[in-house]
């Protein structure tokens, strides 16, 4: 390890933070009728804002959804890897999708950007150049190019995130103001300037029950899955024995897997294919801890059970997205 004085620690860490900025300044003296055409599709989108990335650009995008979605702009953020095993399915043409890679040419990406475009989503592309795949594909593209990595080695990503990230907060801001959202709408979801709201919704407030919960019993087959699965329209089923306690879970992405492997699957018995003991929450947890769980494990679905392991009911990611929990 090279001994490095505390001098050359401060230098460092200012050349970094100053290389950023300048970055970031430079992205403002280029913003133009792209970054226009950008903000009029969010702001005429009819559904939700679905942000999608991969590796650092996948991290980047959850932030700027959060951000989207706490200002006003109903978003979420989709894991590319995860698009392609089924989560695509919760992208409608009401969307409008933003796709980000630096490179434009991140392979989970450009595998789900034609169904997106076939369902009709428009799709916002936040790349570093003009001229790549993805910036091609978009219906618009905004070029967050940085002359150089903050990194001595200019390798790691960092001022090209920073210059996405700063983007992403340009786009949200821009819809907050030209939607006129206020002081008192940011006071509904954020009460007291300490985000309450998150701390006030439990999961019993918002977890579907009774006939809006899809479950089959442990002795069922897929096809009754599948079947439950269509008729509930969250993406999942429960799987439970005869005394109502959860034996797993089965989604759609566990269906389209299934069906890659086997081909025909009129006779396999959903007890074989299941997730056992699938995650699940309580519902005295707060809805803030729900999002969490999801988020941690990169599912939109969760089960809610009470202290013997009874299913009591389901929970979707857009549950808490309508109660603005995220």
């Amino acid at each position: 390890m090279n001994v490095v004085s505390e001098e050359g620690i401060l230098n460092l860490g200012r050349q970094v933070l100053i290389e950023e900025a300048d970055e970031v300044r430079a992205l403002a003296d280029r913003l133009g009728e792209p970054f226009v055409k950008a903000v009029k599709l969010l702001l005429s989108c009819k559904g939700r804002v679905v942000v999608s990335g991969i590796g650092k650009s996948g991290h980047i995008a959850r932030k700027i959804a959060a951000t989207l979605a706490s200002t006003g702009t109903p978003a979420f953020f989709v894991h590319a890897a995860e698009a392609a095993h089924g989560d695509l399915g919760m992208i409608t043409k009401e969307d409008v999708v933003i796709a980000i890679s630096y490179s434009g040419t991140s392979s989970e990406l450009l595998a789900i950007i034609p169904t997106v475009i076939r369902e009709g989503a428009p799709v916002i592309s936040i790349t570093g150049s003009d001229d790549n795949t993805l910036a091609r594909e978009a219906n618009v593209n905004l070029n967050i190019h940085v002359t150089r990595e903050a990194c001595p080695l200019n390798l790691a990503p960092t001022s090209s995130t920073t210059a996405t990230l700063a983007m992403g907060d340009a786009l949200a801001i821009a819809c907050l103001d030209a939607k006129g959202f206020g002081p008192e709408d940011f006071a509904r979801s954020h009460p007291g300037g300490a985000l309450g709201r998150r701390l006030l919704i439990h999961v019993s407030d918002l977890m579907r029950q009774g006939d809006q919960m899809p479950v089959v019993l442990e002795n069922a087959s897929v096809m009754d899955a599948v079947k439950e699965i269509t008729k509930k329209r969250i993406g999942m089923t429960a799987i439970v024995d005869s005394d109502n306690k959860v034996k797993g879970i089965f989604t759609e992405g566990d269906l389209r897997r299934l069906i890659e492997k086997v081909g025909d699957i009129r006779s396999v018995p959903i007890a074989e294919v299941m997730t056992a003991n699938p995650t699940t929450v309580a519902p005295s947890a707060l809805a803030a801890e729900a999002a969490k769980i999801l988020t941690s494990t990169l599912r939109n679905q969760l089960l809610v059970v009470d202290e013997a392991d009874h299913l009591i009911g389901a929970l979707h990611v857009h549950d808490l997205m309508t109660a603005k929990v995220i």
